[in-house]
């Protein structure tokens, strides 16, 4: 993969010219919950980028979002605590030896940072002097142009031009087109950063995988992942599902009520079911573990039930785990270990008192020694880091072994059918005349 290059079109930051001049990176260090860090990976895999921003005499001003601060009902923005970027700043302070400045913006009651204003110059000062190593800015998803409307997006997009002189995207995850990703592109002479192109070019490994290609896909929703997943479904050679989108597709097979899965779902899910009918590419987990309850798992409340016992018209309590015993069925241990390449977005049970079920699955992926393992998302890396340290950590430094920034970008890809179809990857791209995208 490392000999692979990507799309010629794509404009790399190793083209650029940096020296003196302040770069704007969008960076993808949304791991911050409830004011703590889960799991630095995704902060960690943008240092190479860093790194060759001040390789190249670069000063830059770094920018990420962290989890969903706007109200979907009122689209009021709340700039609370727990969603600042000043964990990502003090992590990056005990790692890299630069002094780092994060601004501050007043921010409005209900929507959010409304303007850039003048206050941040001073410390743009310090950074082109070598005074600071790099500003970081506040969570992009407090300003109100950055998801606002088109007129406050293009606002929001001028201001950061202003600010800068190039702009570097590294931010793999952050695949939709918001005005730090999209829309600042127009402004700026627009790179790829190293950790965005080390990911389109493993990519090609889903989108061209060897055969046979196994790919394990669970989420807690289904009707915002059936473009992706039927997508999916005409590449691979077997499919495993699990969480809720398993659920809904026994619900639409068997005929019977699972607790959590709407009528909506499962009507979708019912077009799956006649495909798979034909094509016979999902693998079925046979056992799963019912529950009484989702807070706890307690004694007598939970039960393992054989997907061979569901009878049409009953209905089941909450499914919220696969029995390690599905994976002792050889039809399924075949799939996985005789797989060339292996997809895996999945954490199969509802964390953290349902973990068995993904264990036992990352440890049998792992047995798995001549085949390709992709693992995406940041949920699924740190279930796995935290289930299985010794696999997660021996996958770092195995060619064979691929950790991605977003699982939902590479799901948003395969719909997509190139990862050069994502917004803020074509926003890259130089046009056929040989002008910027």
């Amino acid at each position: 993969m490392e000999n692979e290059r990507p799309d010629p079109r794509l404009r790399c930051m190793e083209q650029a010219k940096m020296k003196g001049k302040i770069v704007l990176v969008r960076v993808d260090h949304n791991v911050v919950k409830k004011g703590v860090i889960k799991d630095p990976y995704r902060i960690e895999a943008t240092f190479g980028t860093l790194y060759g921003i001040a390789e190249k005499g670069g000063r830059p001003i770094v920018m990420t979002h962290v989890g969903r601060p706007r109200d979907k009902k009122t689209g009021n923005i709340t700039c609370a605590e727990a969603d600042s970027v000043r964990p990502v700043v003090q992590y990056l302070e005990r790692k890299l030896p630069i002094r780092i400045h994060l601004q501050d913006f007043p921010a409005d009651a209900e929507r959010g940072i409304l303007h850039m204003d003048d206050t941040l110059q001073p410390a743009i000062e310090a950074l082109k002097h070598g005074r600071i190593g790099m500003i970081y800015l506040p969570n992009s998803r407090w300003f109100n142009g950055e998801q606002g409307t088109e007129s406050e997006r293009d606002a929001f997009a001028r201001e950061l031009g202003r600010v800068a002189d190039l702009y570097v995207n590294d931010a793999f995850g952050s695949y939709r087109a918001h005005a730090s990703t999209w829309d600042v592109a127009r402004h700026l002479p627009s790179f790829a950063g190293h950790l965005l192109q080390k990911e389109l070019k493993n990519l090609q490994s889903v989108l061209e995988p060897q055969r046979p290609f196994a790919a394990v896909i669970a989420g807690a929703k289904y009707d915002t992942k059936i473009g992706p997943l039927k997508a999916l479904y005409t590449k691979v050679d077997h499919l495993i599902l699990g969480g809720l989108m398993y659920n809904t597709f026994l619900s639409a097979k068997y005929g019977i009520e699972i607790a959590g899965v709407s009528e909506a779902d499962r009507d979708l899910a019912r077009e799956l079911v006649k495909i798979d009918e034909r094509e016979k590419k999902i693998v079925e987990l046979s056992h799963v573990v019912e529950s009484d309850r989702t807070d706890k798992k307690m004694d007598g409340a939970y039960r393992t039930r054989n997907i061979r016992d569901f009878k049409a018209g009953e209905k089941c309590g909450y499914l919220l785990d696969m029995d390690p015993r599905s994976l002792e069925a050889p039809v399924l241990r075949d799939v996985i270990l005789g797989a060339k390449t292996i997809f895996v977005n999945a954490v199969m049970g509802l964390m953290p008192s349902f973990f068995e079920g993904s264990q036992a699955l990352y440890r049998l992926i792992a047995t798995n020694r001549s085949g390709r393992k992709l693992f995406g998302g940041g949920d699924t890396l740190q279930e796995l880091k935290n289930l299985c340290p010794g696999i997660y950590l021996k996958g770092l430094d195995e060619p064979e072994t691929y950790y991605f920034t977003g699982g939902g970008s590479v799901l948003a890809a395969i719909e997509q059918g190139s990862p050069y179809r994502l917004k803020p990857v074509e926003a890259l791209l130089e046009k056929t005349d040989g002008t910027s995208a």
